[in-house]
């Protein structure tokens, strides 16, 4: 990678970090009731935090599924390329393999759900 391609990807993902710690902390001072008050900032880092595991979950269960299902159309093309007679048989084990991978990624939409809506430690944390 180029240098510069580089240094604009981190300044990047610099943003997309950085943001939900911004954005909190400005709702945390509109609620502090003194201006000399302490405000504590432990839930919106948890919830930064789970936000960005989330889209991690999700993102790199994808990223794993389309691998997949890209190998297995890639592996059947060339079977039934080298082969014509068992396409039919060759077709339905794509299929069957190409729905198992393709529920790795339904998986990973779950657990990024889970992490996000119903997280318990946020309802810990209080």
């Amino acid at each position: 990678m180029k240098k510069s391609l580089r240094y604009v990807v981190l300044s990047m993902l610099f943003v997309l970090v950085s943001a939900p710690f911004v954005f909190a902390a400005n709702e945390a001072a509109q609620a502090a009731p003194v201006a000399g008050a302490t405000v504590d900032y432990t839930k919106a880092i948890v919830a930064s935090i789970f936000a960005l595991a989330a889209g991690l979950a999700i993102g790199l269960g994808a990223i794993g599924a389309g691998l997949g299902l890209g190998q297995a159309t890639s592996g059947a093309s060339n079977a039934v390329g080298r082969n014509p007679e068992a396409q039919g048989k060759v077709m339905l084990t794509m299929m069957v393999g190409m729905a198992m991978t393709e529920s790795v990624a339904i998986y990973a939409l779950v657990i990024s759900l889970v992490i996000l809506f119903a997280n318990p430690l946020l309802k810990i944390i209080g």
